[in-house]
């Protein structure tokens, strides 16, 4: 049966998005952000994704909504909030445990989202019955930036990501793709002014200009995308990161109207992920892995990754209690795992590296990774 549309159907929308959880709640034109196919262009001319290989293959679907799908008319913008409770730096001078980024301490929020996407895009359905309807939430060819920024979310900040009035950097995006004409709000109201709080966060230099981010130097590529060594100018930078960064979002000064997500239960940290000990992580194997991390997307980068992320961690720590679990790791199967352990083996105990290369050398074992790591 319809929906009773006593209001208008946007009206509607946004008051059935508030009541399932969604934050923010916006509509734009399918081809409300017209420059966003030039600039991703750009981005990828430049080399700056990496090895986000997925980025090019389907640009040309990325950089239009009807470029994927060319019946839409409509383009429903959806953010819901992580905002944390804690202080995401906390544990920037903590050499032995690890910083997970906020976002991956909790559920996958990929299913959390996608759940609650399909639960509005049934809900329209119902209410405008005819309309077709596809959801996306970062999985698919779907540029959710300039999309939430022309359907009224917020804008893109200096280091690129989504920034809100209301909740500050702290919003999950997903989109719903529908061919109903559906009435437009405005483009985002703000901007980011003089400041430049991110771009001098960033321990690695990632922005080249403000609103420009090249990936390759970017610590939530490097720990979560790159899938071999982490180039040895980065590996100081990271420090104690072992999954993503917060950085250039936590020092945004909008996030002070951004309110703890408490409404959002799914998102809300599960305590070994707050505090994660360095020498619990690097004692993992495979089964152990995956049953820690279950149902939590730092699952999708594998044991091994995650590893190689701890070993560059346990190097940066100057901690001597981290030897015996890094020692351990030399012989470890994995290649990159190998090569991170011997890497920080030369970080904290550098004669103790020097014999063990040696040994290595002398018995011609894994040379080439001990040259491509240490």
């Amino acid at each position: 049966m319809p929906v009773r549309q006593d209001k208008p159907i946007e009206v509607l929308l946004k008051a059935k998005a508030a009541e399932i959880g969604f934050a923010a709640c916006g509509i734009a034109d399918a081809d409300a952000a017209p420059r966003t196919a030039e600039r991703l262009r750009a981005w990828l001319d430049e080399g700056a994704h990496g090895d986000m290989l997925w980025m090019e293959e389907r640009a040309e679907q990325r950089g239009s909504p009807r470029g994927l799908w060319p019946a839409v008319r409509s383009v429903i913008a959806l953010g819901m909030s992580y905002a944390p409770a804690a202080d995401p730096l906390a544990l920037a001078g903590e050499g032995e445990v690890g910083r997970i980024s906020v976002y991956a301490q909790g559920a996958d929020y990929h299913d959390v989202v996608k759940r609650r996407l399909k639960e509005l895009a049934r809900w329209l359905v119902e209410a405008a019955p005819g309309a077709d309807v596809k959801v996306f939430v970062d999985t698919a060819p779907v540029m959710e930036k300039p999309l939430s920024e022309a359907a009224g979310l917020g804008w893109q900040g200096k280091h690129t990501n989504l920034v809100s009035r209301s909740h500050g950097s702290w919003l999950f995006l997903g989109a719903i793709y529908t061919t109903l004409a559906l009435a437009p709000d405005g483009p985002g109201r703000g901007g980011c002014g003089s400041c430049d709080a991110c771009q001098a966060a960033c321990p690695t230099d990632a922005f080249p200009a403000p609103y420009r981010i090249d990936a390759r130097r970017c610590i939530s590529y490097l720990t979560i995308e790159n899938k071999g060594p982490i180039p040895r100018e980065f590996r100081a930078g990271i420090g104690n990161r072992i999954y993503g960064c917060d950085d250039c979002l936590a020092v945004c000064p909008w996030n002070k109207f951004a309110a703890a997500a408490q409404a959002n239960l799914a998102f809300h940290p599960r305590a070994e992920l707050t505090v994660p000990y360095l020498a619990d992580l690097l004692a993992l194997d495979d089964a152990a892995f995956r049953q820690v991390f279950a149902g939590s997307p730092i699952k999708r980068i594998g044991r091994d990754r995650m590893l190689r992320n701890c070993l560059i961690a346990a190097g940066n720590s100057g901690s001597a209690r981290l030897l015996p679990p890094v020692v351990a790791l030399l012989d470890d199967p994995a290649p990159v795992v190998r090569g991170a352990a011997a890497w920080a083996l030369a970080q904290l105990d550098p004669a103790l590296w020097a014999a063990e290369r040696s040994a290595r050398m002398a018995a011609e074992a894994d040379a080439d990774v001990l040259a491509e790591w240490a």
